[in-house]
């Protein structure tokens, strides 16, 4: 059995130049921007983007996705499958072969303990992993000998690729974290800021939501890379700023994620210094509709949790109403230009998991109206703003702080306004919207908000676990640190059902039917999430950096270790 990946896009090459073959560090200095500065090394701790993006410099899975989204093998020998004998027959294990004489980058061996170790972390009842839903079905995971791990599933699973695979379930040394089990592990700070690592890097100083200062793995397994000796990793300012240290001024080599209008990047490449990169994947721009109460006036530890439903939202013809009154394609101009689409899809690829649901891409105005109308919500003392039994039709939408997403707010406040919905915008810095503090209230996991808007999307071609991460289990609470993927509190028992069906399933038509059944249950069906743009992603590198392949199916520095200096 293989499941033979779905291609979509097109893949940026960069650093077309020959590269000259020389020793560890041979390359000097290199320096990233990344606008949105991770707060933490931890991919398990965090549910974002750029805590992934930062941490795979140093962490690493057994797998990866490349360019095209095909899996390839990194700490792996090679990836499993029926034909080779890793893949059981019957699909319920899969057996993992590392290569042999790995090294952490502090010297130890690197051994099928610490994987085993990996899944028991995050797997772990009493802890919050934001990347659950990657191991979602697996029963054990056993140690065979120091080279040799086997996953093993409690059903057949025709996808058993989430455990390890992909920049969102990399291996953390198992003496490291060894005291970081369950609710301890926010509380290991040297650990979740100073991983050990495999990767081409490790980290020497780390600030949270500021700068990571880093050095080439003395120990990485191919002794000729990296082939620059330090990184400095920027994070902070904003994507205009990052832009323009890469394409105009030539500060910086690499800038992640400029989540620009098309022309301003445009007149950035013309300073001639470096070269935007864009291709298609599944980021989609969305809005999260929160189910549960978020008021201040809860009791800390019950606010944005199932204890209290939402006293507006979980009537599912408000959340209609409010994506019945958005016009996707005026945002999707205004926004992204040609590196947009609009959507109303979860899951917009590929082809085969993409629902035909087009309903919300024209804006109805007057279909919104009528339903909170419907609902029983009106305005019935003249100030253009609906009520209800004594309470005002009023939100709270909340965001990162970015211009696209500013200007997405105030057009999304007007076209509210005019069906009666009164709206608060609030914009939070990207560095702790997307941070992983159990303790900040401005974090996406918790919420405290009625609505709120980002992107992010999922590793390789297949939205198994992506999908997963919507079932009731995977909702961010006190009890798991306010980690977990259901951002929104969906809890619906078909569609964890569903989940399991797809799980089991192995022929492939069939699996994009159920997926395109469980986008459509959380997207058409419920409105829990708005979608509103398919995001193609844009980056940028500088004229001297070579190697650099823009990958949409995996992490964007999944290839660090192979990026050069181009001589000039």
């Amino acid at each position: 059995m293989t499941l033979k990946p779905l291609l979509l896009g097109a893949t940026a090459l960069a650093g077309l130049a020959s590269m000259a073959m020389a020793e560890r560090g041979a390359d000097g200095h290199v320096n990233l921007i990344y606008w949105q500065a991770p707060s933490i090394m931890n991919p398990y701790l965090t549910g974002g983007t750029k805590e992934r993006e930062a941490a795979s410099l140093v962490l690493e899975p057994l797998g990866r996705y490349n360019t095209s989204g095909e899996m390839v093998p990194y700490l792996a020998e090679e990836i499993p499958t029926v034909e080779n004998g890793g893949v059981a027959e019957d699909l319920k294990s899969i057996t993992w072969n590392i290569k042999p004489g790995l090294k952490w980058s502090d010297g130890t061996p690197f051994t099928a303990t610490d994987v085993k170790f990996t899944a028991d972390y995050c797997m772990h009842p009493e802890g919050g992993c934001a990347q659950l839903a990657k191991f979602e079905g697996v029963d054990s995971v056993e140690v065979i000998d120091d080279l040799t791990v086997r996953v093993n599933f409690k059903d057949a699973q025709p996808n058993p690729y989430g455990p390890f695979m992909g920049g969102q379930a990399p291996i953390i040394q198992a003496a490291q974290f060894a005291e970081c089990l369950g609710a301890k592990a926010p509380e290991c700070t040297d650990a979740n800021f100073y991983p050990v690592g495999t990767g081409p890097f490790k980290v020497d100083d780390f600030r949270p939501n500021d700068v990571i200062s880093l050095s080439a793995n003395p120990n990485y397994r191919d002794p000729d890379k990296p082939a620059f000796a330090t990184m400095t990793f920027k994070g902070g300012g904003d994507a205009m700023a990052a832009g323009r240290a890469v394409l105009e001024t030539g500060e910086f080599d690499y800038a992640w994620n400029l989540q620009l209008a098309p022309e301003v990047i445009a007149n950035m490449e013309e300073a001639g210094q470096g070269v935007a990169l864009s291709a298609f994947s599944t980021l989609v721009e969305r809005i999260e509709v929160n189910l549960t109460d978020p008021s201040p006036d809860l009791p800390e530890g019950e606010r944005a949790t199932a204890k209290h439903p939402h006293p507006i939202l979980t009537d599912v013809r408000v959340r209609e109403a409010l994506s019945k009154a958005i016009d996707r394609s005026l945002l999707t101009e205004i926004g992204y230009g040609k590196a947009g689409r609009p959507t109303c899809n979860f899951v917009p690829a590929p082809e085969i998991f993409a629902s035909d649901n087009t309903e919300c891409l024209e804006q109805d105005v007057e279909g919104a109206k009528a339903l909170l109308d419907e609902a029983g919500w009106t305005d019935s003392n003249g100030d253009g703003i609906r009520d209800k039994d004594g309470r005002k039709l009023s939100l709270l939408f909340q965001t990162s702080t970015n211009a696209v997403r500013q200007d997405f707010q105030a057009l999304i406040k007007q076209w509210w306004s005019e069906i009666g919905v009164e709206t608060e915008l609030r914009n939070i810095s990207a560095s702790v919207f997307f941070g992983g503090d159990p303790g900040s209230p401005d974090t996406f996991q918790k919420f405290y908000a009625d609505v709120e808007m980002y992107a992010n999307n999922f590793d390789g071609t297949d939205p198994q676990a992506y999908l997963a991460s919507r079932t009731c289990d995977k909702a961010p609470r006190p009890e798991t640190q306010w980690q977990g993927e259901n951002i929104n509190r969906y809890c619906d028992p078909e569609y964890d059902a569903l989940i399991e069906e797809l799980s089991r399933t192995a022929e492939l038509e069939k699996r994009g039917e159920i997926a395109r059944q469980l986008n459509d249950m959380v997207t058409r069906e419920s409105h829990v999430i708005i979608p509103l743009v398919d995001r193609g992603r844009v980056s940028a590198r500088s004229n001297t950096l070579g190697g650099v392949e823009l990958n949409v199916w995996d992490t964007e520095l999944w290839n660090a270790a192979d990026w050069y200096r181009i001589k000039q």
